[in-house]
């Protein structure tokens, strides 16, 4: 997966690819699509991921599951993942698993966040 960070005028569209599905796809369109900041490749993984079952390449989520809570939430980044995770224990009083793409899991418990009284 490749995103250039040039200007639009120079910049190519990123292009995303899948080794299990066998293909490569260009976001041109996805890019005009979604406009200035419109995340046009994070879009196209959930996306893929919602209809085949499983990520592009070079593409592996923060898993954040509620110890109590069935189910969980996948994000692309750091920061919606660690907010997510905060945001249900506080209100749950849950302890929840926030695992990254890489490096060790971690807990999330109400002590932890900034209200946890």
């Amino acid at each position: 997966m490749t995103d250039d960070a040039l200007s639009d005028d120079t910049r190519e569209a990123p292009t995303v690819s899948c080794e299990r599905c066998g293909r490569e796809w260009t976001l041109d369109s996805d890019l005009d699509d979604l406009g200035p900041g419109g995340h046009a490749i994070e879009q196209f993984a959930l996306d893929h991921e919602r209809h085949t079952g499983h990520y592009p390449d070079d593409v592996t989520p923060w898993v954040v599951r509620c110890d109590r809570c069935p189910g969980g939430e996948r994000f692309l980044s750091e920061r919606p993942a660690r907010r997510w995770a905060r945001t249900h224990a506080r209100h749950t009083r849950h302890s929840v698993r926030l695992d990254p793409p890489t490096g060790a899991a971690e807990t999330v418990s109400v002590e932890e966040t900034p209200d946890g009284s």
